[in-house]
């Protein structure tokens, strides 16, 4: 029963994410890749991010072009090797990422709407244990 609820909670978070996403004009999957891309101190490499994601390096080039189509990433050439390519996030996507971060708060304040503040502290200090008590995964 527990599994059964954290699953609907997941997915009605995942839809209210996805509704307030739409006017920005990006997936989930975008904003995921770009949050990512913004995470590296230097411009990663695709293979970098599809590591990172835990995805094949095709995935990763769909996302990065329409990114890149809609102006948030850009491919840059490597400095030490002609045949790698980075991507870099830009002015716009750093812009996106701002706008995303306050979708994704406003998400978080639809679902937990209902909590008294106490009930806030003490499902945080939960979802902590749950998830320090997972294998190191970087997403």
């Amino acid at each position: 029963m527990l599994a059964e609820r954290l699953l609907r909670l997941t997915r009605r978070l995942h839809r209210i994410q996805s509704r307030q996403l739409e006017p920005i004009g990006i997936t989930p999957a975008q904003f995921r890749l770009l949050r990512t891309v913004a995470s590296y101190d230097a411009a990663p490499r695709m293979a970098d991010l599809a590591q990172r994601l835990d995805v094949v390096p095709r995935a990763v080039t769909t996302l990065v072009d329409a990114l890149e189509a809609s102006g948030r990433v850009r491919r840059a050439p490597d400095p030490d090797s002609r045949r790698v390519v980075r991507i870099e996030i830009t002015d716009e996507g750093r812009a996106t990422l701002r706008s995303l971060r306050n979708a994704r708060r406003a998400a978080a304040e639809e679902i937990l709407a209902p909590l008294t503040a106490g009930q806030r502290e003490v499902l945080g200090g939960l979802l902590s244990a749950l998830v320090d008590g997972m294998p190191e995964r970087r997403c």
